[in-house]
């Protein structure tokens, strides 16, 4: 596991321990806290024969959540680092599900919430663009904005769609391509890039002003156009024609830093972008 950053969070109150686990851009919560907030079991002791009990119900069940559960160092009450069961967001929220408490039943009607959604997005794959932009509308940004960041959503589609012919595997080597095409057209991988607008876990291209999203978009038009022209096969061809549609992009890029005098990659995030009362170039305290 990558570098880790231990931290206390509030929820409901009390106190949960987690860890941010850089290299997997997740945070890992103590199962035990968590329980004890759901079921309100002030003591630790108690909190901890309960996990134990629903631990050995859902092995019995063939949970995947204990399969996979983890175990990470962390502080305990009495100061040392004790190895404690953790979990990421999509096992806590499966935790939900199995525990009958007032507290869990909030989160158990908002995934049951969201599970439709997801179907119907599945049935009218427009209902999730349309959702999409309700939700960046709500969250502040200008439709000049949500217009370009849908654009770069069919333009990604556009660009994977390649990759999936040419034998390109999603997950990895998916993560690998985007983050030569950002090495290569922005200067930075895409953990130094999102390190350069201070973000971890949010979405870089949730992050981006427009000028990275047009770079960005060109970058994966360009490699779109080469990989058609090619019909490249396996990933290492496929790399080839993303690193030559990133170069127009880099070299768009060059252009413009050369012609204004200012660094294209820009360090403003969303809380800067989703500025609505100021200017669209003007944000102060942030530069570059």
């Amino acid at each position: 596991m990558g570098k880790e950053k231990n931290k206390v969070q509030l929820f409901e109150g009390k106190n949960v321990r987690a860890v941010w686990d850089a290299a997997a851009e997740k945070w890992w919560f103590s199962v035990v806290d968590i329980v004890a907030v759901l079921t309100d079991q002030e003591d630790a002791l108690t909190a901890r024969k309960y996990w134990n009990k629903l631990k050995q119900r859902l092995k019995e069940e063939g949970c995947e959540l204990v399969t996979n559960c983890h175990q990470l160092k962390l502080p305990a009450p009495d100061g040392k680092m004790r190895l404690t069961d953790v979990a990421d967001t999509e096992q806590i929220l499966r935790l939900v599900q199995s525990i009958p408490s007032r507290k869990a039943e909030p989160f158990k009607q908002w995934l049951a919430k969201v599970g439709s959604e997801r179907l119907d997005e599945a049935i009218d794959p427009e209902l999730s663009i349309n959702r999409a932009i309700q939700n960046y509308r709500r969250l502040g940004y200008d439709e000049a904005w949500i217009n370009q960041r849908i654009k770069t959503i069919e333009i990604r589609k556009a660009l994977t769609d390649e990759w999936d012919k040419a034998g390109v595997r999603q997950g990895g080597e998916y993560a690998a391509l985007t983050d030569l095409m950002t090495r290569v057209w922005s200067g930075m991988t895409t953990g130094e890039y999102k390190r350069h607008k201070d973000l971890t876990k949010e979405n870089l291209r949730d992050n981006m002003t427009n000028t990275e999203l047009v770079l960005n978009m060109l970058a994966e038009v360009a490699a779109t156009e080469i990989t058609v022209a090619r019909q490249p096969v396996g990933f290492a061809e496929s790399a080839e024609a993303a690193r030559e549609g990133a170069d127009v992009a880099r070299d768009a890029r060059e252009k413009i830093e050369k012609n204004t005098g200012k660094p294209a990659v820009s360090r403003l995030n969303a809380k800067h972008l989703r500025r609505l009362d100021l200017p669209p170039n003007e944000t102060p305290g942030i530069e570059g």
